[in-house]
């Protein structure tokens, strides 16, 4: 009976143990030691359900605060990274700068022939093959605005003519970056 109780007891703590938040206590960076909020915030970005290809997040990250731009093309996706943003410790205050796109039909027309324009060479459509992949199309009022990060010159080149090829557009910026 008391081996019993004992098993019982220890069960409890490790259960009780495990059901704390690992993710409470926020990680380190290895090299400075101090706390790696801008992984957690990239994280958190990423894992927003509604963001998709169509819609552009940035943030930079100072002394707690959490300043979020870019641009999304619903309502609730601003509110939604601000407040996931500010769940994360370490965060002491979040500045939402992020601009929400006007609906319009015809941007929204662009945007669908602008992901099957672009993502159809074969240079380009393995960057669609990511969970979030990494050229990111964003329209406004007809205008085009490529963001994100390519491999290569030569895929930032392809991208930004596929881009003008699309009959609608009134232009086409190309903000892709290329990672060595």
């Amino acid at each position: 009976m008391k081996r019993h109780l004992l098993g019982l007891g220890l069960a409890v703590l490790v259960a009780a143990s495990l059901a704390t938040p690992a993710a409470a206590a926020p990680s380190r960076n290895p090299k400075t030691g101090q706390l790696d909020i801008e992984r957690e915030v990239r994280h958190e970005l990423v894992m927003l359900p509604y963001f998709t290809i169509f819609d552009n997040l940035a943030y930079q990250v100072e002394d707690g605060t959490v300043t979020l731009s870019g641009q999304v093309r619903r309502p609730v996706l601003k509110s939604d990274a601000g407040n996931a943003v500010r769940r994360i410790p370490g965060v002491t205050k979040v500045v939402n700068n992020i601009e929400v796109l006007p609906l319009s039909p015809m941007d929204d027309r662009i945007r669908l022939a602008e992901f099957r324009t672009i993502y159809r060479f074969p240079t380009l459509n393995r960057y669609a093959l990511s969970p979030v992949p990494s050229i990111h199309i964003i329209v406004r009022n007809g205008h085009v605005t490529l963001e994100g990060v390519v491999d290569n010159q030569s895929d930032k080149n392809v991208a930004f003519l596929a881009a003008n090829s699309v009959s609608g557009v009134f232009s086409v910026t190309n903000d892709l970056k290329v990672v060595k």
